[in-house]
Order: structure tokens, then sequence, then C-alpha cells
């Protein structure tokens, strides 16, 4: 279901975008970066968190890791990775192929600042071998995304 939500979606609300389906496994930043041809910070990878209050998505560059200080100052709670079927559950897409497109029901989107250093971005496509581009601001629109800076810079420790 989750490749074909993310083709229905994106057939709907962005006709011009197609998933890329390659024959290899794009299920990591490393992997997608590969296959794209692209730097790890381009690849737009959709983080599941649990906050005491529900599901969130936060979409962010690749080589980038959630400041944990950072997102609670944003959301007033801290917040735990799903496990991988909890994921697929409630998003619809197998871990490797989490993206924010398609998804079964209403799950807040935020998608951080650090995307923004991209004028193109290469978020999964519902399935660990699917992926998507287009630019950061688009991403954003398309998937009623809110802005945020949670993320830890590149090569920064905490």
């Amino acid at each position: 279901m989750s490749l074909h939500s993310v083709k229905h979606f994106l057939a709907q609300h962005a006709p011009d975008l197609e998933v890329i389906e390659l024959a290899e496994s794009t299920a990591t930043v490393a992997l997608a970066a590969a296959a794209h041809g692209v730097e790890p910070g381009q690849i737009a990878k959709t983080l599941s968190l649990r906050m005491k209050d529900g599901i969130v998505l936060v979409v962010t560059r690749g080589d980038a890791r959630l400041d944990n200080k950072k997102f609670k100052a944003h959301f007033g709670a801290t917040a735990r990775m799903l496990g991988a079927e909890e994921v697929e559950a409630l998003t619809g897409h197998p871990v490797g192929g989490v993206c924010p497109f398609g998804l079964p029901g209403p799950i807040p989107v935020y998608c951080d600042v650090s995307l923004r250093e991209y004028q193109e971005v290469i978020p999964a496509g519902g399935a660990i071998n699917a992926a998507v581009r287009l630019c950061p601001e688009r991403m954003a629109t398309l998937t009623g995304a809110t802005w945020v800076d949670v993320a830890q810079a590149p090569g920064s420790t905490m």
C-alpha cells in the first residue's frame, strides 16, 4: 500500500513529480546518497516520533541528528523514536521508505530548516527503493509542514 499511496498522493497533488524506483535499496541515508549521486545531507530523512500528545514526523537533512534540547524547547516535550512495527502501522510506510507523502491519516509534519540549504532534496517514496526529487519548500507546502529548527548541525556534538 505504501508505494501506491505515495504515487496516488503525488498524482493528485503534484502530477509533475514522479516516484523514482531503483533496483537497489535506498533504505539508509548512505545507500540513498550513493544511489542518487548526491551528498548525504541532500537526502531528506523522515523521523517518526512519539510525544505524550501523539505522533509527529520531522523531516531533516540526511546528515543531521535531532537536537533533543532544541526539540524540547520547540515542542515543550521530549520525544522517542517509534519502533519499526509502530512506524509502519502509523505511517503506512516501512522503515527506510518513510516519507511525509501518502499517509493513511493526519499526522503533523515538520520540516527542519536544515533542508533549506539545498535547492533539491530527496525524501523516500514509500518503499525502501523509492524516492522523490523536489525542492524543500514544495515538500513543505505539499505536506502542510511547519518549518522548525530542531536538528543538530552536521558534525557538531551535544
